[in-house]
């Protein structure tokens, strides 16, 4: 059984990854000038969108079917890659300055007056997304929902966006998407987000100390790339769970703590700074 390498695909993905792209380019065209910090966020923008292009489009979409831990690498950039890093670029006063003012006048008062909106604003609060964002990822890998994601390409898309967008809404708590301020203190986001590491803990514990494989596609394949068991490949994704999935959570936890202790700021003299 093999791959091919130069084997590139055309996922739904691209569907959105495209006009986001098209965009927050547009909207950094029509703004006077970068603010500071601006070409970094840039650039964390569109790594972001190709995290995304790599992980739904690349060979690594062709491994995933044939090697657990392949995919695995699938989902850790979708749901700990991409978001925060598309969020880093500050991405929607910038799409949004794209657009025509006519459109953002009928955008914004369809978002701010129709009643089905309410549900998705529910969702953006902190407890909301905490939940859904830590129940996707229980959810999609248990056995018979797994299985069904790999027997039906429209269920592992539908996976594969529940993914990146509910990791949208709980990193959005995280790093700061601008406009809006944060909505949760310091010490509150540190407890945020090491909760959320530790539901994939669960997870990739399970997946390492389980002693028989727990998916029927992937116990099935005669051969994988590599030559290991099952057994072994089940581990090994359990593995890149623990370890490089938890690398995010762990430098947003840092980052997080070092904020929480950092000194206060003194306030500016308003006396001063009108005299300047």
């Amino acid at each position: 059984m093999t791959v091919d390498l130069t084997a590139w695909s055309l996922d739904p993905s691209l569907v959105y990854v495209i006009p986001a792209a098209l965009l927050y380019w547009l909207g950094g065209r029509r703004g006077h000038r970068w603010a500071a910090g601006e070409p970094w966020r840039t650039a964390a923008f569109y790594g972001g969108l190709l995290a995304i292009v790599i992980a739904l489009d690349s060979p690594l979409d062709d491994y995933a079917d044939q090697l657990f831990w392949a995919h695995m690498v699938q989902h850790i950039i979708l749901l700990t890659v991409a978001p925060p890093l598309i969020l880093l670029g500050r991405p929607w006063p910038r799409m949004w300055r794209a657009l025509p003012m006519r459109w953002r006048t009928t955008l914004g008062r369809t978002i701010g007056q129709a009643s089905w909106t309410a549900p998705l604003r529910t969702l953006a609060h902190p407890i909301p997304a905490w939940l859904l964002y830590s129940a996707s990822i229980v959810a999609w890998h248990i056995p018979a929902a797994y299985n069904a994601t790999l027997s039906s390409q429209p269920i592992h898309d539908c996976e594969h966006a529940m993914f990146f967008f509910s990791g949208l809404l709980f990193w959005a708590h995280v790093v700061n998407p601008g406009p809006l301020r944060h909505r949760l203190a310091w010490p509150a986001r540190v407890a945020y987000v090491v909760g959320a590491m530790v539901v994939g803990w669960i997870l990739a514990i399970t997946l390492v100390v389980v002693p028989h494989p727990i998916y029927g596609h992937y116990a099935a394949l005669a051969t994988r790339p590599g030559g290991i068991s099952a057994l072994t490949d089940q581990q090994i994704a359990g593995g890149m769970m623990w370890v490089p999935g938890s690398i995010s959570y762990t430098v947003a936890v840092l980052i997080a703590f070092w904020r929480w202790l950092e000194p206060a700021r003194p306030e500016p003299n308003p006396n001063v700074s009108a005299a300047i």
